[in-house]
């Protein structure tokens, strides 16, 4: 089968198409036929050696696809179901192998393309509104990057839930997406020359008090503005570095903003069950199907073309999902 394989830790140049043997599901796993593969930061972060990972590797843990073959003692799955998944190491690949009680079975009425941008990122902005921060009515958040594809999902719902979201944004068009989405405001971090003193400024000029959270997938550059933005006892949920990992900080900083709080959350932690993970993807593909949440593909490149998709990514050259097709036949 074709796969990109990392040979080595460094930039998206590392990225080749190999020829590499088809897997084989063991006990209580399934082999899909890749028909999408879902392009996230944290492929960056292993490509790049951020978090630690095995070389040659092949990278991605998510995508959408048809089940072609099944591992001994694996009930509720079939051959020819349409599935999706979010923690398959492998999956830019023509075929991956999926744990059957990670496997997220796809209505119909909903394409593979859209299942793929609703599993790993829908699965994310669930969990962050609703155990992270859950918003409520009532609650002024801000959401960074609120064109990204966690970001647009994780607006509306928020907005959906009663809160009411200031977003930042790097361009006009993705503050045009982001109010789409249904962000009340959306402000542009990359005008500001100051972004700790003058984010935060801005922010107090549209909630006096503070926001009651901050939904911070940036990182870095983000994180000291995230945290002046807060009123008081508010939460600073750090979900991502896509601008570089937060260094240690004093967290006596937490009590003079204001008795803060702050949370670094990982998905793998908010669906530790079949129950929970279920119970979280089965809303998500309800409200996609009767057009509550919708999606955006931002991206679609040809599974030969990863590298200009991480290149894309890491330049914040996108909004919305970042897609590699590898079967179009199936899509």
């Amino acid at each position: 089968m074709r796969a990109i394989q990392a040979a080595r830790p460094g930039g998206p140049d590392v990225l080749e198409v190999v020829d590499l043997p088809a897997p084989v599901p063991g006990p209580g796993e399934v082999l899909v036929d890749v028909a999408v593969a879902g392009v996230n930061f944290i492929d960056t972060y292993r490509r790049g050696g951020v978090y630690p990972q095995p070389f040659p590797h092949v990278p991605g843990v998510e995508g959408a696809g048809v089940v072609r073959a099944l591992g001994d003692d694996v009930t509720g799955v079939a051959v020819g179901d349409r599935v999706a998944w979010f923690d398959a190491p492998g999956s830019y690949a023509e075929q991956v192998v999926v744990p059957a009680d990670r496997t997220l079975a796809v209505p119909d009425g909903i394409d593979l393309p859209t299942a793929a941008a609703l599993a790993l990122q829908g699965l994310t902005a669930h969990y962050l509104v609703d155990s992270s921060f859950p918003v409520g009515p009532g609650h002024d958040v801000l959401v960074h990057a609120g064109a990204g594809g966690v970001g647009l999902l994780l607006t509306q719902l928020a907005v959906a839930r009663g809160g009411r979201v200031v977003s930042t944004v790097s361009s006009d068009a993705k503050a045009a997406l982001a109010r789409d989405a249904g962000a009340a405001e959306a402000l542009r971090y990359d005008l500001l020359d100051d972004l700790t003193t003058e984010l935060p400024s801005l922010v107090r000029d549209l909630v006096p008090e503070g926001v009651a959270a901050v939904y911070d997938g940036v990182g870095r550059t983000t994180f000291d503005a995230s945290l002046a933005c807060l009123g008081v006892r508010g939460t600073l949920v750090l979900f991502g570095g896509s601008s570089g990992q937060v260094p240690p900080f004093d967290l006596q900083r937490l009590n003079t903003g204001g008795s803060l709080f702050v949370t670094r959350p990982t998905l793998a932690h908010h669906v530790r069950t079949r129950g929970e993970l279920l119970e979280r993807s089965d809303e998500l593909f309800r409200l996609a199907s009767i057009g509550a949440l919708s999606t955006r593909i931002g991206l679609t490149v040809p599974l030969e073309d990863a590298v200009s998709a991480h290149t894309a990514l890491e330049g914040r050259r996108t909004t919305g999902k970042v897609l590699l097709e590898v079967r179009r036949d199936l899509a």
